[in-house]
């Protein structure tokens, strides 16, 4: 059987935590910052779980992560 070949667009997006929960990064931190709130901004800092329901397919994506 060949080896799988991880989607490289996820991979540069999603982490796996030590539990094996798949990690993101919060959007709408990129530009046109001047109108958001401080206190906005700063919880856009923190990651993220991914839902339950989009699971199985990141790990279809990443299948050695």
């Amino acid at each position: 059987m060949p080896k799988i070949k991880t989607n490289r667009g996820a991979a540069k997006r999603f982490t796996k935590t030590s539990s094996g929960r798949i990690k993101r990064a919060q959007s709408f931190r990129r530009h046109i910052l001047t109108s958001k709130s401080t206190k906005r901004k700063r919880h856009l800092r923190s990651p993220s779980e991914i839902h339950e329901s989009d699971v199985k397919m990141i790990r279809r994506l990443l299948p050695y992560k």
